[in-house]
This record gives C-alpha cells, sequence and structure tokens, in this order.
C-alpha cells in the first residue's frame, strides 16, 4: 500500500490531541463509561503463561469484530491455555484508554483517534499497537429526495458523531475541497455539519432535521434500512479500498513484562481473522450473538448483512493509512504534528504471521526503534 490515498482532498483526518481527547472512538457509540465485565476461564489442565489473567477490552460494535468472534467462538482462550481472559467492553475510545492507563484492561480494540491521542498525551509512553483489526465500515448516507449528488449536499445539514472526531473531520476536509466553507468549530457554512450521538442519528434522519449522515457502521446501515440511500462509502477513497478503524493496542507496560501472553492474545487474533475470512455466514451469526449476549439485543438482519458486509477483517494495522490521517489533521489545522515514531510494535504479530508462513506487515516509517 503506498504512504497515501491518490485523492487527498477526500482523506479523513484524525481529531486533534489538544481538542479532541474525550471525543468518541471512529467505531464508538453512546457514553464513555465502561458498559460491563464479562470473565473466561482457563482451559481444564491447561499450562498458564505468565499471567494468570489477561483483562481485553472492546466496543459490543460489529466493528469489533474480531474480539466479539474470538471470544464468542472461544479462539482467543484457546491460545491462551490456562491463563483467564476477562473482558470489559466499552462504549467509546476514551474510556478505554483511561482504563488502559490505569491497569483496568492489559490489551483492548479501539480506532485510530483514541490510540493517537492516548499515545501522544503520554508521550509514547502508555500503549502500543500491537496489529489491525478491522478496516472500512464509513459511509455517507443521504436522504435520496434531498440529495441526488455530491453538488446537492451543499447548503444540507449533514450529522457527523461529534465535533472532532474522524468521521467529522472527514467530512469536513470532503465539503472544502468542495470549494465549500465551513467554520470547524461551530459547523456553520455551505453545509451544515451537525454533532449528532450515533444513537441520535437514526431519529434525527427519520424526523427530517438532518439530510444526511458521514457515520460508521452500523449507524449507517440502520439509515440505509429507514429509507437513506449511500452516496459515498469512504473506502472507495483508499487504496485498494482499506483504511484502519479498528486497532488492536497494549499497555506498554502489560507488553514489557507479559509478551508471551501478548503473542498468545495476537494468535487468536489471526487466527480468528482467518476464520472470519473462511466463514463468513457463521462468523456474521457468531458476531451477532456475542452482540446479543452483551448488550440484550442484537442487530436486525436488515442492518447486520450490510454493514458486515462493508467491513474487512485485517491483521495489517495499514499504518500508512494512519499516518496519512495524521497529515492530513496537521494540514488542516487541526493537530500539531506530533511525533508518531514507535507507536507502532508489530513484533510479535510478525513473529506470528512468519509461524503461519506469511508475510510480515510494515509500520510505514512508525515502529518499534
Amino acid at each position: 500500500m503506498s504512504a497515501a490515498p491518490r485523492h487527498r482532498r477526500l482523506l479523513p483526518a484524525l481529531a486533534a490531541v489538544p481538542l479532541l481527547l474525550t471525543a468518541l472512538a471512529a467505531c464508538g457509540y453512546g457514553s464513555a463509561k465502561g458498559s460491563g465485565t464479562a470473565a473466561g476461564s482457563g482451559a481444564a489442565g491447561a499450562q498458564k503463561l505468565s499471567a494468570d489473567t489477561v483483562r481485553l477490552g472492546y466496543f459490543p460494535n460489529i466493528t469489533h469484530a474480531t474480539p466479539l468472534v474470538g471470544e464468542q467462538e472461544g479462539i482467543i482462550q484457546k491460545e491462551l491455555g490456562g491463563t483467564t481472559v476477562r473482558s470489559t467492553t466499552f462504549n467509546a475510545g476514551p474510556s478505554e484508554i483511561e482504563a488502559l492507563n490505569a491497569g483496568s484492561i492489559d490489551i483492548g480494540w479501539i480506532g485510530p483517534s483514541p490510540a493517537i491521542n492516548g499515545y501522544v498525551k503520554s508521550g509514547g509512553k502508555s500503549l502500543r499497537i500491537v496489529a489491525g483489526s478491522a478496516s472500512g465500515g464509513v459511509k455517507l448516507v443521504v436522504d435520496p429526495k434531498k440529495i441526488t449528488s455530491p453538488e446537492d449536499v451543499k447548503g444540507k445539514r449533514i450529522a457527523t458523531p461529534q465535533k472532532g472526531n474522524t468521521q467529522d473531520v472527514a467530512f469536513l476536509n470532503w465539503a472544502a475541497e468542495q470549494g465549500w466553507k465551513v467554520d470547524p468549530q461551530s459547523g456553520k457554512g455551505d453545509v451544515s455539519v451537525v454533532r449528532t450521538d450515533n444513537k441520535v442519528v437514526p431519529d434525527a434522519f427519520k424526523s427530517g432535521s438532518v439530510d444526511g449522515a458521514w457515520v460508521p457502521e452500523p449507524t449507517a446501515s440502520k439509515l440505509v434500512s429507514e429509507g437513506g440511500k449511500v452516496l459515498l462509502d469512504e473506502s472507495t477513497l483508499w487504496p485498494d479500498r482499506k483504511f484502519v478503524i479498528t486497532n488492536v493496542i497494549v499497555s506498554k507496560k502489560f507488553l514489557d513484562a507479559h509478551p508471551d501472553v501478548v503473542e498468545a492474545v495476537l494468535r487468536g487474533s489471526v487466527r480468528t481473522n482467518a476464520w472470519i475470512a473462511a466463514h463468513p455466514e457463521q462468523a456474521k451469526a457468531s458476531a451477532n450473538a456475542a452482540l446479543k449476549r452483551l448488550s440484550g439485543k442484537g442487530l436486525p438482519a436488515e442492518v447486520l448483512d450490510p454493514a458486515w458486509q462493508s467491513l474487512t477483517t485485517t491483521d495489517d494495522p495499514l499504518a500508512a493509512t494512519l499516518r496519512a490521517e495524521a497529515d492530513h489533521a496537521v494540514t488542516a489545522g487541526l493537530l500539531d504534528k506530533p511525533d508518531l515514531t514507535g507507536i507502532y510494535d508489530l513484533t510479535l504479530l510478525n513473529k506470528v504471521l512468519k509461524a503461519q508462513g506469511r508475510p510480515a506487515v510494515a509500520a510505514a516509517g512508525l515502529g518499534k526503534q
């Protein structure tokens, strides 16, 4: 993959670090509090690794298919042997970063904005990105009665999840490249940006208070199920239609103390992604069963099916796309240029991939020095 997408004018950017340390993750929803804890048990009679327990964190969301399926099917626990998995689910990235910093979780699945914010805020001391998890799953969905072409977006009201979050900045960049002027703070201008929580967007769309939304899954497919039309799939703006939406991060302290445990979790992640690719329909049902178990409610087929189709699980963290996102945030004046050198440590992932006869993945110059 090249270091940056072909069309610079259409790229999303990361949220500004000073502005958005409390922003939602790219794929997060709802409040900033953790929403639950679940405990697994180590395999009976199996040997424990260097830690008795590993604490995982992720969202009960389809963009976190890897941990949803990996735990539901027991794939991650199998790789850990006698070491017990304990999982906590979160609704937003900042709370997961807080939990990682506090030592409440050891390894997490999370979007690019909170990962980079957490890394920069800690001076590079708190975390490392150790693998990829998912790509894609972001769309501009519009009311087809009001908008039939990109030009029609001018003068309309478009929802984004939160001021300055990844999708918000992506839409602001796209609007600017259409020649439209929008104040990034107020959202007012040639197009009105309406910052609205993803849980509220469907009602706002239904009532007509917004004319469209640049949002992640499954909100995008929910809007389509209620009469919306996809005007733009963000994946079409990237080389090979790939861009990071979910990564695997680990506490630097835990990584240094328990590399064998991190390696086992990464084996589980890699094998889960392979199982998802080989059994997409079964994996989709497994992910939805996990969502129902964790949140009490699965996704209906008319939402689940297109949302699942628009996402791709990946072991590659797609580091070049994160670098491009950060560069464009800087260009937009929303981020002081950060030093991201060392945010990735792909040593253990590449060890796992090599053992399977697969090629190594790269950190786009942002790896362990």
